[in-house]
Protein backbone atom coordinates (compact mmCIF):
# COMPACT_ATOMS: atom_id res chain seq x y z
CA UNK A 1 0.00 0.00 0.00
CA UNK A 2 1.20 3.60 -0.73
CA UNK A 3 1.10 6.47 1.28
CA UNK A 4 -0.57 9.83 1.57
CA UNK A 5 0.27 13.13 2.95
CA UNK A 6 -2.98 15.27 3.86
CA UNK A 7 -2.37 18.87 3.07
CA UNK A 8 -5.11 21.61 3.84
CA UNK A 9 -6.30 24.70 5.81
CA UNK A 10 -6.33 24.57 9.52
CA UNK A 11 -9.82 25.82 9.16
CA UNK A 12 -10.90 22.35 7.99
CA UNK A 13 -9.01 20.40 10.60
CA UNK A 14 -11.62 18.28 11.40
CA UNK A 15 -12.77 17.18 8.06
CA UNK A 16 -9.37 16.40 7.48
CA UNK A 17 -8.85 14.83 10.42
CA UNK A 18 -12.31 12.71 9.44
CA UNK A 19 -11.23 12.24 5.98
CA UNK A 20 -7.35 10.84 7.02
CA UNK A 21 -9.42 7.98 9.59
CA UNK A 22 -11.14 6.99 6.77
CA UNK A 23 -8.32 6.36 4.68
CA UNK A 24 -6.84 4.44 7.18
CA UNK A 25 -9.52 2.09 8.07
CA UNK A 26 -9.01 1.60 4.31
CA UNK A 27 -5.58 0.59 4.91
CA UNK A 28 -3.37 3.66 3.76
CA UNK A 29 -0.35 4.99 5.29
CA UNK A 30 -1.30 8.90 6.12
CA UNK A 31 1.05 11.51 7.22
CA UNK A 32 -1.19 14.13 8.87
CA UNK A 33 0.21 17.68 9.29
CA UNK A 34 0.87 19.06 12.76
CA UNK A 35 -2.47 21.90 12.36
CA UNK A 36 -0.89 23.70 15.65
CA UNK A 37 -3.80 25.72 16.43
CA UNK A 38 -6.29 23.55 15.65
CA UNK A 39 -4.07 20.80 17.60
CA UNK A 40 -5.02 23.11 20.87
CA UNK A 41 -1.70 25.19 20.30
CA UNK A 42 -2.08 29.34 21.73
CA UNK A 43 -0.16 30.73 18.62
CA UNK A 44 -0.29 34.42 20.81
CA UNK A 45 1.18 32.79 23.84
CA UNK A 46 4.24 31.83 21.95
CA UNK A 47 6.69 34.87 22.36
CA UNK A 48 7.35 36.50 19.32
CA UNK A 49 11.03 35.97 18.99
CA UNK A 50 10.62 32.05 19.06
CA UNK A 51 7.30 32.30 16.81
CA UNK A 52 9.88 31.90 13.61
CA UNK A 53 11.54 28.91 14.95
CA UNK A 54 8.11 27.19 15.62
CA UNK A 55 6.68 27.97 12.38
CA UNK A 56 10.16 26.60 10.91
CA UNK A 57 10.36 23.38 12.71
CA UNK A 58 6.32 22.93 11.55
CA UNK A 59 7.35 23.60 8.18
CA UNK A 60 10.17 21.24 8.06
CA UNK A 61 7.86 18.78 9.51
CA UNK A 62 5.42 18.41 7.01
CA UNK A 63 8.02 18.62 4.49
CA UNK A 64 9.69 15.71 5.40
CA UNK A 65 6.18 13.89 5.25
CA UNK A 66 5.90 14.91 1.83
CA UNK A 67 9.11 13.40 1.00
CA UNK A 68 7.69 10.40 3.07
CA UNK A 69 4.71 10.03 0.73
CA UNK A 70 4.03 9.08 -2.69
CA UNK A 71 0.58 11.34 -3.37
CA UNK A 72 -0.32 14.37 -2.26
CA UNK A 73 -3.99 15.06 -1.27
CA UNK A 74 -5.14 18.68 -0.80
CA UNK A 75 -7.93 19.04 1.13
CA UNK A 76 -9.58 22.08 -0.54
CA UNK A 77 -12.71 22.63 0.62
CA UNK A 78 -14.47 25.43 -1.67
CA UNK A 79 -11.30 25.64 -3.58
CA UNK A 80 -9.15 27.53 -0.76
CA UNK A 81 -6.35 27.53 -0.53
CA UNK A 82 -4.26 29.57 1.59
CA UNK A 83 -0.58 30.69 1.78
CA UNK A 84 0.83 27.60 3.34
CA UNK A 85 -0.69 25.00 0.99
CA UNK A 86 0.05 27.04 -1.89
CA UNK A 87 4.12 26.19 -0.80
CA UNK A 88 3.14 22.86 -0.25
CA UNK A 89 1.40 21.99 -4.06
CA UNK A 90 4.94 23.91 -5.12
CA UNK A 91 7.01 21.41 -3.12
CA UNK A 92 5.12 18.52 -4.35
CA UNK A 93 5.35 19.49 -7.72
CA UNK A 94 9.67 19.98 -6.94
CA UNK A 95 9.45 16.40 -5.47
CA UNK A 96 7.16 15.45 -8.89
CA UNK A 97 4.71 13.98 -6.61
CA UNK A 98 1.43 12.95 -8.06
CA UNK A 99 -1.35 16.10 -6.50
CA UNK A 100 -4.73 15.20 -5.85
CA UNK A 101 -7.57 17.41 -4.64
CA UNK A 102 -10.83 17.46 -3.05
CA UNK A 103 -12.42 20.36 -4.99
CA UNK A 104 -12.06 21.66 -8.65
CA UNK A 105 -13.17 24.67 -8.10
CA UNK A 106 -10.08 26.29 -7.89
CA UNK A 107 -10.09 30.06 -9.18
CA UNK A 108 -6.19 30.15 -10.00
CA UNK A 109 -5.53 28.50 -13.05
CA UNK A 110 -1.67 28.50 -12.76
CA UNK A 111 -2.53 26.29 -9.61
CA UNK A 112 -4.80 23.75 -11.09
CA UNK A 113 -2.92 22.92 -13.98
CA UNK A 114 -0.54 21.50 -11.51
CA UNK A 115 -3.53 19.28 -9.91
CA UNK A 116 -3.50 15.37 -11.15
CA UNK A 117 -7.33 14.75 -10.44
CA UNK A 118 -9.87 15.58 -8.08
CA UNK A 119 -11.08 13.36 -5.72
CA UNK A 120 -14.16 13.60 -3.30
CA UNK A 121 -14.03 10.38 -1.30
CA UNK A 122 -11.37 8.34 0.74
CA UNK A 123 -12.59 5.37 -1.10
CA UNK A 124 -12.32 7.37 -4.74
CA UNK A 125 -8.45 8.08 -3.02
CA UNK A 126 -7.60 4.64 -2.27
CA UNK A 127 -7.48 3.62 -5.47
CA UNK A 128 -4.63 5.66 -6.54
CA UNK A 129 -2.48 4.03 -4.00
Amino acid sequence: MKSVVMCGSSSFASEMRDFSERLKNLGAVVYEPHLYRASGGVWSEIKESDRKYVALGLTHDHFYKMRMADVIYVYNKDGYAGVSVNMEIGYAVALNKPIYVQDENDAEPCRKALFSGVVKTPEELIKFL
